[in-house]
């Protein structure tokens, strides 16, 4: 299996990186089964950065891949894409040099279709994201191309691991343009809603969090600094929107953000949202939504999507990890090691694990 990045023939011999050495790797080979395998380190091309990946976070995608639910990805395949690392080699002039500690923006954009040309490289037509597309970073080694990686100054690896799914909420927020003081709905609390409430307060929002988990309701309430946090409510009493009604004096939210991934949560979100105001989904699910279209004209609602994230989204992150703005102390709640994968990743969909953000050792 060739783990060049960009998924281009390598068949070069790696000249840069220790000589006649294997390395460690985890492979996703079916739905439910994960290996370690021993594996030649890659070839770096002439354009590529070897890494030493030295941390991997576990995201919502790895789960999905992992239980079978991830509809844009072929088996066997290396996760991970959330990564830092430390510079093995660079090609001469790059912005990064050996012994650099770095992050790696996964998204590999072609930079020249009509999506990257307006500078949305998140949404390339061409993209090809690590861990999904294209084997990624839960290996010892990995050779990315040089555009896509980026120095992690003034914060530490375990951080640098944390900034891609951060600049998912950020870019989000950015999106929706968030005023001071607007009210906005943050429905679902895992790692990317709370990557929402961490930003939309940053920007002055005042923010109610929905999700059915008490736990994650907790730290949104406690490290996230959010203003209400209600119980989702599935029965027909439906004492959350009850609730939401209340807090908004039943004008509705300015923002709501999606980030559930449930097609029935998206439909319902438009309930929630005010006359004139946003409805963000940056959840994505393999199907088709509707909702109500008089409710959505009589509103005048904007309806945006909101896919990945820009350089300028990593380095708003990056920013506000360096300012002691983001408790990424509160959010890394497990550390596992990448030899222990087989058996200790399966814990991770256990709710009752706790889980928010684990990170892998390598």
């Amino acid at each position: 299996m060739v783990l060049r990045a960009n998924g281009l023939p390598t068949g070069v011999p790696l000249s840069r990186a220790p000589q006649n050495r294997s390395m460690k790797t985890v492979i996703c080979e079916a739905p439910g089964k994960l290996a370690v395998a021993e594996q030649p380190l890659p070839a770096a091309g002439p354009d590529d950065v070897l890494i030493r990946i030295k941390r991997v976070g576990v995201c919502g995608t790895d789960l999905h891949i992992f239980t079978g639910n991830q509809p844009y990805l072929s088996y066997p395949r290396v996760m991970g894409h959330e990564l830092s690392g430390i510079v093995e080699s660079a090609p001469a002039g790059a912005r990064v040099q050996a012994g650099d500690p770095v992050y790696v923006m996964p998204y590999l954009s072609c930079g020249h279709c009509v999506a990257c040309r307006a500078g949305k490289t998140n949404c390339c037509t061409n993209i090809r994201v690590l861990g999904v597309h294209a084997d990624g970073g839960m290996v010892e080694y990995l050779a990315v191309p040089q555009a896509f990686v980026f120095k992690a100054d003034g914060v530490t690896l375990d951080q640098a691991a944390m900034i891609e799914f951060l600049a998912i909420g950020a870019h989000a927020v950015a999106r929706a343009d968030i005023a001071p003081r607007q009210r906005v709905l943050v429905v679902g609390a895992g790692p990317i809603g709370m990557a929402v409430v961490i930003f939309a307060k940053l920007r002055g929002a005042q923010v109610t969090v929905l999700d059915g988990r008490a736990d994650r309701l907790a730290v949104c309430a406690t490290a996230l600094n959010a203003d209400h946090a209600v119980s989702l409510d599935t029965t027909e009493a439906a004492t959350d929107a009850k609730r939401l009604a209340e807090l908004t004096g039943n004008e509705g939210f300015d923002v709501v953000f999606d980030a559930t991934g449930n097609i029935k949560a998206m439909e319902r979100g438009l309930d929630f949202v005010a006359h004139g105001g946003k409805y963000v989904l940056v959840s994505i699910v393999s199907s088709r939504i509707s909702f109500s279209d008089p409710e959505f004209h009589k509103r005048e609602t904007t309806l945006l999507a909101s896919r990945n994230a820009t350089p300028a989204d990593f380095e708003t992150v990056l920013d506000a990890m360096r300012a002691g703005k983001i408790p990424t102390a509160a959010l890394n709640t497990h550390t596992l090691a990448l030899g222990d994968l087989p058996t200790e990743f399966p814990k991770l969909l256990d709710p009752d694990a706790g889980v928010i953000k684990a990170l892998v050792a390598c």
